[in-house]
């Protein structure tokens, strides 16, 4: 049956820019569809939220706030957070769209790893926490089903929309999780950090390396409790042959008390490479025969979430495309560093455990009855190794590379200002490069461990060197309106700066005529781009041409930008002269843009009209038929003009202009 039909949200568009494609899974929080982001046209991943969550006003916030804190994060084990919004009521987070499956769909299909694809897998999703917690993030739900595997061979992490800010309070009573892989002070509530989602990466590690999780039980309940109550077991009591340093691994990373975990995502990430680059060809390519499958394998309840959560997002199922396979391919282009290399932090531990452990034994060993004077000299040699092995870990831990130093301060120092600081501290250093919108290009942002941490001297420090602001190409907003340009700068991390209006010829009017900086400019996000919008054409007052000659009219509408046409209908005009301009259409009253029509309508001067002879009659009446026929008339009174007869008139019978003077002599 199509999961699609009767689902209002496919097929339609919301907030004006998201055309809903398809369903692609429902979780316990959300349901995600493939969408169409219209305004910048390509694919992404949109998450709305469940009506009964949608409506609760402070975990809609909160959601908010943690959608806000991932879009900042940029990286490429990361899933990005583009967008987020309301709708009437559809709350929604919109991502980026990952073609592909996820590792839970992997592990379904082939069952446990080697160790070479399980580290490369574990390593790329704990260097996209590294990234994430170092912008102040903490997942808090890492497991094989938020973990992406693309068509081209991307690694990313999915659902960091629903982190917490670490920098905010993380002891919360609704617990998100898959209770498989949930970290102990989860289940107890007793507060979340960076950790927690390293206890996650060593639970999955383990699931990779054998194809089971490490706990089981019937119910959620029996799962959550073994996390408190019992420590992970070494994988290779499910897969015989695996290295002791995997297992030493797997144990660190899931070690029950927060404490015993690797202090930050960096040391794992180290300590991952490291074990990669010793361990041989054939404990890296390790066939984990004998191993449960992990589909097999999986109890009742194993996988539910314990309160909330989101579930397994759909995703194109098959075999691994050629990209991923080459991710997970069993070849290695680091290569193996010379046996005099120095032994790594947990290294140099296992090799004190195993000192101390052998010195005990030696102790314990039950030996002949050899006399008092031999046994005498056994306990002798038995007390000096012991207390060779205690002044050898008085001298490690005391001024050798196992002693306590403090990380110096280092931000806004070159690497070479921070050298002789880390000299004189007995420390040894690595740099990794971020982007940071504060420090300069080439100056320390900080360190891993943080400035002022107490460490071991053989442990290492990763200093963090700005690149500068991370910058991104301005989107081209021109021709848009300026709603459109404001929602394209936002979801390309920008924001609209000053706006500004202008007449424009071509642009209609709201529409964005120029953006300053230019489109393509790289740009720091949050960059303020400013806008002129479109007035339309400027309007042009219509000139006064009546009057003037038809040329003289052409000209000067012609010059004023406007359009002059000539009607091919003349009239007469009793004061205006043949061949000038009688009227004109639009009058100088109105305004035109550019190119506006306007009509003249040319004169054929004033009407012949024929003057009759009132010669002989009376006076008044003559006056009154000149008046009626147009003629204006002067009365010239001869004696008084007596007896009111015409007695002489001028013109007479003869056709002049109308409104000519007509002259009565009168007696």
């Amino acid at each position: 049956m199509n999961s699609n039909l009767g689902d209002p949200l496919v097929g339609s568009l919301v907030a004006g820019r998201y055309r809903v494609l398809s369903r692609l899974g429902t979780g316990g929080m959300a349901t995600v569809y493939l969408s169409m982001d219209t305004v910048l046209d390509r694919q992404v991943a949109f998450k709305a939220l469940h009506p009964h969550l949608a409506r609760d006003d402070s975990f809609r916030a909160r959601l908010e706030r943690e959608a806000k804190a991932a879009a900042r994060l940029s990286h490429p084990h990361v899933v990005s957070v583009l967008d987020r919004g309301q709708d009437g009521e559809v709350f929604f987070l919109v991502m980026e769209y990952v073609p592909g499956r996820n590792l839970r769909q992997l592990l379904d299909e082939s069952g446990p790893l080697a160790p070479r694809q399980a580290l490369a897998l574990v390593d790329a999703v704990v260097e996209g926490l590294a990234a994430a917690h170092a912008a102040g993030l903490i997942h808090r739900d890492i497991k094989p089903e938020n973990v992406l595997l693309g068509d081209s061979g991307q690694i990313k992490v999915a659902d960091f929309g629903l982190a917490r800010a670490a920098t905010s309070s993380t002891s919360t009573g609704l617990t998100f999780g898959t209770v498989a892989y949930i970290a102990p002070e989860l289940v107890e509530q007793s507060g979340a950090d960076a950790r927690s989602d390293l206890y996650s990466a060593g639970i999955m590690l383990y699931e990779l390396l054998t194809g089971v999780p490490p706990f089981r039980g019937d119910l959620p309940v029996h799962v959550a409790l073994a996390h408190v109550t019992r420590d992970v077991p070494p994988p290779s009591e499910l897969v015989p042959g695996l290295s002791r340093e995997l297992d030493e691994l797997v144990q660190w990373a899931a070690a029950r008390q927060p404490d015993d975990r690797p202090v930050d995502a960096d040391s794992l990430l180290g300590e991952i490479r490291h074990i990669r680059t010793h361990l041989s060809d054939e404990e890296l390519d390790l066939v984990p025969s004998g191993a449960p499958s992990a589909r097999a394998a999986a109890p009742a309840g194993a996988t539910e979430v314990l309160a909330g959560g989101d579930g397994r997002g759909a995703r194109a199922a098959g075999a691994p495309t050629e990209a991923l396979a080459a991710v997970l391919q069993p070849t290695t282009a680091v290569p193996r560093p010379e046996p005099t290399a120095p032994p790594s932090a947990r290294e140099a531990k296992r090799r004190e455990r195993e000192a101390r452990k052998a010195a005990e034994a030696a102790a314990a060993t039950p030996t002949r009855d050899l006399g008092p004077r031999r046994r005498g000299a056994v306990w002798a040699a038995v007390i000096v190794l012991l207390a060779l092995v205690a002044a050898a870990a008085g001298w490690f831990f005391g001024v050798g590379p196992g002693s306590a130093a403090t990380v110096p301060g280092v931000r806004d120092l070159t690497v070479a200002q921070a050298r002789p600081l880390f000299e004189r501290a007995g420390l040894a250093f690595s740099t990794r490069e971020v982007f940071d919108d504060e420090v300069a290009r080439g100056l320390i942002v900080g360190s891993t461990p943080e400035a002022g941490s107490e460490i071991r001297r053989f442990e290492d420090v990763s200093l963090l060197v700005s690149k500068g602001p991370q910058l991104f190409p301005l989107p081209d907003v021109r021709t848009k309106t300026l709603d459109a340009a404001e929602e394209a700068l936002t979801a390309a991390g920008m924001t609209a700066g000053k706006v500004t209006e202008a007449f424009d010829e071509e642009v209609p009017a709201g529409a964005v005529i120029s953006q300053k900086p230019a489109a393509g400019t790289d740009a720091r996000r949050g960059t303020a781009v400013a806008l002129a919008v479109s007035k339309g054409p400027k309007p042009i007052p219509v000139p006064q041409v009546v009057g003037m000659s038809q040329s003289q009219a052409l000209a000067a509408l012609r010059t004023a930008g406007l359009d002059p046409v000539v009607s091919s209908d003349e009239v007469h005009h009793r004061t205006i002269p043949r061949g000038a301009v009688a009227a004109q259409s639009p009058g100088a009253d109105a305004s035109l843009v550019k190119g506006g029509k306007v009509t003249l309508t040319i004169s054929k001067g004033p009407r012949l009209v024929r003057v009759p002879d009132f010669i002989g009659k009376q006076a008044s009446r003559a006056a009154a038929e000149l008046r009626e026929l147009g003629f204006e008339v002067r009365i010239e009174n001869v004696l008084g003009g007596f007896f009111g007869t015409v007695r002489d008139q001028d013109p007479v019978d003869a056709e002049v202009p109308e409104g000519s003077v007509v002259t009565l002599t009168v007696v």
